[in-house]
């Protein structure tokens, strides 16, 4: 797009995308599960299948766009950190797991630096998970905690609970072996 216009800025915006598609600069694509034009440059290439697995903060384009992450993945996301503690539904500081091209799961995390321990205080299954979505979670939450400085991954809250969601227990599992 033409530095500072936004597709969401009405007839000019209109009008600039479609002289980039008659110039063959944008060419408009269907995207899955969307009502609305999208488009992509021409020289854009698509990868055959996203295979990466990660964690992903709220404040990442992909989860930050709340509507898009609904209508592509079909999450429904909301940052809790204002929400008292008991209306809260996934956690304080959820963070989303990618796994290849589907959000499986969401996690509520904490470092206790005191313990050298990253506590997965609750873990929740997405509609759909695989089921390897407790082991490849396990592997992601094992690679951020060395990257963090932490020795261990256990699904414990900061009282020594056992984590909260439908995926906790399953996680615990992966968690412990090894």
């Amino acid at each position: 797009m033409p530095a500072g216009l936004l597709p969401d800025q009405g007839e000019p915006a209109r009008q600039a995308i479609s002289e980039l598609v008659e110039a063959g600069t944008l060419r408009q694509v269907r995207v899955a599960g969307w009502n609305r034009s999208a488009y992509l440059h021409a020289e854009a290439t698509l990868p055959r299948r996203a295979t990466a697995s990660t964690l992903v903060s709220p404040f990442d384009p992909l989860v930050f766009e709340r509507r898009r992450l609904l209508e592509l993945f079909g999450m429904h996301y909301r940052i809790e950190i204002y929400v008292p503690a008991p209306q809260r539904v996934h956690g304080y500081y959820v963070l989303p797991f990618l796994h290849g091209e589907q959000l499986p799961a969401r996690v509520d995390l904490k470092a206790d630096r005191r313990t050298g321990r990253l506590l997965v205080v609750a873990a929740h299954a997405e509609d759909g998970a695989a089921d390897e979505t407790p082991v490849a979670l396990a592997a992601e939450l094992r690679r951020l905690a060395g990257w963090l400085g932490l020795d261990e991954v256990v699904a414990l809250d900061g009282d020594g609970r056992p984590a909260r969601g439908g995926l906790a227990t399953s996680l615990a599992g992966a968690l412990s072996a090894t």
